[in-house]
């Protein structure tokens, strides 16, 4: 008999390292197989008191009438002292590697004792399927000190996180975070940024070079009348280089249009999701409004970097509102703005790249949620330092349902 794990939310993220404890495979990036002697494992032992809370689990069956599995949470979050042992004798996690041992080892408990307690000897022949919600939520951090400066070697003790104002403990703390990167580059190429179309192919072609590791992708999107996808999720660089040499213009802009459309793409990655917007903030031709552009970019847990690239200094000639609209998009979902007339767009596109590579990732299982509420709010803060010596970029909350409805 087989056994399929089917996991949801952010546990998707750890399903390598869960499935090469559990010797088992990968399916479609979000499903684990395994032996019926076979439970998922990690190379730490791990209490997984703190996970049970916030997992809903059964076992189904496609034809009528399959047993259900009984819920075990309550009886678990009461058995702290709950542990699994390790792959490896002795063998301890590396400091900050992924925290995914409680989550793994819970899986690993409920596929046990579902197969020795309640499913019977007349199920041995038959695939059974584990169904597990975990709902981890990610949050990427960026500290700076007062002149700007990156804050780095800062730990875990360091932070403090609440979601609708009620405290949070951290069950997960990355520095650097090694999660693959799914970044979406779109780039304006209406009338009003078009002369600076050659200037833009050149340094966004430097820019995925110099950013992309083998397990980062990226795709390729230009706005003008209409948003056009250049080149799908790729992790070769010559192929953003094709698609780049494909740039042409156009008169209106579909601003929103492209947000819209970039995170839904995005949302459909896991890992950290970036999209990079080159524009004046000028929309004349979008269907999406910017309130539908906010929310569908929060839903799918996207990060926006503004470059803005103002084609007439004169405030007189600047759309003034678009590029207040650019740096609140980029501010709401945890990104930054950049201004190309500071230093230039490789200088703007360097100031990205190294932002990306200096974040700080910290993850929470959400305790004491109001019922019914749609949108959380998330604040984190160094409670050591006062408010002023640090500025502390990430995203203002999430959805709990992470499909938009409607336009």
């Amino acid at each position: 008999m087989q056994v399929r794990v089917v996991c949801f939310g952010e546990l998707k993220k750890w399903l390598g390292a869960a499935a090469a404890a559990a010797k088992g495979r990968i399916l479609r990036g979000s499903e684990i197989t395994a032996g019926p002697s076979t439970s998922l494992r990690c190379a730490q032992d791990d209490s997984i008191g703190g996970v049970a809370g916030d997992v809903v689990s059964r076992v189904s069956k496609a034809r009528p009438g399959a047993p259900s599995f009984p819920r075990r949470e309550s009886e678990v979050g009461r058995n702290r002292r709950l542990r699994f042992p390790s792959l490896a004798p002795g063998k301890r996690r590396k400091a900050g590697a992924p925290g995914f041992c409680g989550k793994a080892a819970w899986i690993g408990w409920v596929m046990t004792a579902g197969l020795a307690t309640g499913l019977g000897p007349g199920l041995a022949a038959q695939d059974l399927t584990l169904h597990v919600d975990v709902k981890l939520v990610s949050v990427f951090v960026n500290v700076t000190d007062r002149n700007g400066a990156i804050v780095g070697g800062l730990t875990r003790e360091d932070f403090a996180v609440a979601e609708d104002g009620r405290p949070q403990q951290i069950a997960l703390f990355e520095r650097q975070s090694e999660l693959p990167l799914n970044l979406t580059l779109a780039i304006d190429t209406s009338g009003s940024v078009h002369k600076d179309v050659a200037e833009e192919t050149d340094a966004a072609r430097r820019f995925a070079h110099a950013l992309m590791r083998p397990q980062d992708q990226m795709s390729l999107l230009e706005f003008a009348t209409e948003v056009r996808e250049l080149t799908p999720f790729t992790s070769k660089v010559s192929q953003i280089d094709r698609g780049l040499s494909q740039l042409r213009g156009d008169f209106a802009t579909a601003l929103y249009d492209a947000i819209y459309l970039g995170a839904d793409r995005l949302g459909r990655t896991q890992g950290r999701k970036v999209l990079v917007l080159v524009s004046d903030g000028g929309d004349t031709a979008s269907n999406i409004t910017y309130a539908k552009a906010l929310e569908q970019t929060l839903r799918n847990e996207v990060m926006i970097y503004s470059i803005i690239d103002v084609p007439i200094e004169a405030s007189a000639g600047r759309d003034l509102g678009g590029e207040h609209a650019l740096i609140t998009l980029a501010e709401q979902t945890g990104g930054k703005s950049f201004y190309v007339s500071d230093g230039g767009l490789s200088k703007a596109f360097a100031k990205v790249s190294d932002d990306l590579r200096t974040q700080y990732l910290l993850g929470y299982y959400p305790k004491k949620q109001e019922p019914g509420k749609q949108f959380h709010r998330v604040v984190v803060t160094i409670p050591r330092a006062a408010s002023q010596d640090f500025n502390i970029r990430h995203k203002t909350g999430y959805y709990m349902d992470p499909v938009a409805k409607g336009r």
